[in-house]
């Protein structure tokens, strides 16, 4: 049984292969020859594999980055991180947290082919990642066995087919269109993003418009002007770590050449990226029609944040750099007010900062873009300080999940469950399952997205 699990947590939470098998399954429904079902079914797990690889690059020189400017700035308290924390909670928790996610993926799978939710959520390790969070959180509301991979696996199925819906009409903004949705646990930090957008940035010109000289006209490239953007980051933080500081992270390079290296292969990082989006779209768009016509009418994949990139490459830099901000400024206030301090950490600010920097600019071109993202910085730094005491209960005291989504679930179950204990969990669940069959709600009516394109 634990190889069974084992094997099946190895594939659902691996994006690549979801998405291979998806492809594949729509291919055959379309009945394509099998050298189409070969390469359509191959095209999006090599795609995702690129998109993945290019985002451990970014990761991987965002790291001493990180380490640089909590040096530099002389600074310490809590980075939240979704790997650490998910990696603490699996020495514990590691046969729930897996049998929440199989149940997870096939409640979304059920939901989707019986509700008007057609979603279908692709990005396996944020399930995972919820999966854990959902198995640490209902563990101490004293949840077991059958009961809590049930209740679990609920919420993670029905989260992941409402979640892409609550904003899917800014997601066809932010894609001009196209037949994707958003499969990210950030998704209400992008949403609240693109609603500030449209508040703040009437007439405000798109990020993706910005004028420049023809003498500065190489700006254009996105890799070049993000390389020379990343260099300043990394030389700034160089500086104020000192050479004695950042030679112990270059393994004895020049630390001002390790600083603008890590600032290039950053940029190499996000061109790999793009690269693999746009593979990853090339065939997963044409085979869910297959999906779509024969066995979940109607289906749209749910993707992750960084599918969004090539959408608007400027509004990427924007969006981190503003959403930095934000989360600096919340870490000031938190300091202020006596509470632990969030450094910001450089992976959710960037990943889930850029991807609220599109969001707002597609509602409210620069203004959205920088305040929508500013905003987004300001939750990464509030919410998990609010959930820190929620998993300091569980042990998980020197850690916690980043992202929106995470901080928002995590803090509402701990809260009910504090005040009503099971019955507040089950009257969550019974509000999502109102939600999934209850037509007339409002906002998701029109969102089986057959949509208005």
């Amino acid at each position: 049984m634990m190889l069974l699990l084992d094997f099946l947590k190895d594939i659902l939470s691996e994006p690549a292969f979801l998405m291979g098998l998806i492809a594949c399954f729509g291919l055959i429904a379309l009945k394509s020859p099998a050298h189409k079902v070969m390469t359509g079914t191959l095209g999006p797990i090599l795609g995702y594999l690129m998109l993945a690889a290019g985002a451990g690059v970014i990761v991987t020189n965002l790291e001493p980055l990180s380490k640089m400017i909590e040096t530099g700035f002389h600074i310490t308290g809590v980075v939240p991180n979704n790997e650490a924390v998910t990696s603490v909670a699996q020495k514990v928790l590691g046969v729930e947290t897996m049998s929440i996610l199989v149940a997870g993926l096939a409640f979304n799978l059920l939901i989707a082919r019986f509700t008007r939710f057609k979603y279908i959520f692709l990005t396996g390790h944020h399930s995972f990642f919820m999966a854990c969070l959902l198995s640490a959180v209902l563990g101490a509301l004293d949840f077991k066995g059958l009961t809590l991979i049930l209740v679990g696996g609920f919420i993670l199925g029905a989260w992941s087919a409402i979640s892409p819906a609550i904003g899917q009409h800014y997601t066809i903004k932010a894609t001009d269109g196209d037949e994707i949705a958003m499969g990210h646990f950030g998704s209400l930090g992008y949403y609240l993003s693109a609603w500030i957008g449209s508040l703040v940035g009437k007439d405000s010109p798109s990020t993706e418009d910005i004028q420049v000289s023809e003498k500065w006209n190489f700006l254009r490239n996105s890799t070049i002007s993000t390389a020379l953007i990343m260099v300043f980051f990394y030389l700034i933080a160089a500086i104020a770590a000192g050479p004695k500081f950042v030679e112990t992270l270059s393994a004895g390079q020049n630390p001002f050449i390790f600083a603008i290296l890590s600032g290039l292969k950053f940029a190499v990082g996000v061109a790999i990226v793009y690269a693999g989006v746009r593979m990853i779209l090339a065939d997963l768009i044409p085979a869910f029609e297959g999906v779509s016509s024969r066995l979940i009418p109607n289906a749209v994949p749910a993707v992750d944040c960084a599918v969004f990139f090539p959408y608007a490459p400027t509004a990427v830099i924007i969006g981190f750099a503003f959403s930095f901000l934000g989360g600096l400024i919340g870490m000031l206030i938190l300091g202020m007010m006596g509470g632990v301090l969030i450094i910001p950490g450089m992976v959710p600010h960037f990943f889930c900062g850029a991807t609220a920097g599109i969001f707002g600019n597609a509602t409210g071109g620069r203004r959205g873009a920088m305040v929508g993202a500013f905003v987004n910085g300001l939750l990464l730094a509030f919410l998990p300080a609010m959930l820190l005491p929620v998993l300091g209960n569980l042990g998980f005291s020197n850690t916690t999940f980043g992202d929106v989504d995470f901080g928002v679930l995590g803090i509402l179950l701990g809260r009910l469950g504090s005040m009503a204990h099971s019955t507040g969990v089950y009257i969550l669940v019974a509000i999502l399952a109102i939600i999934l069959i209850v037509p007339s709600l409002k906002g998701n009516k029109d969102q089986t997205i057959n949509h208005q394109v």
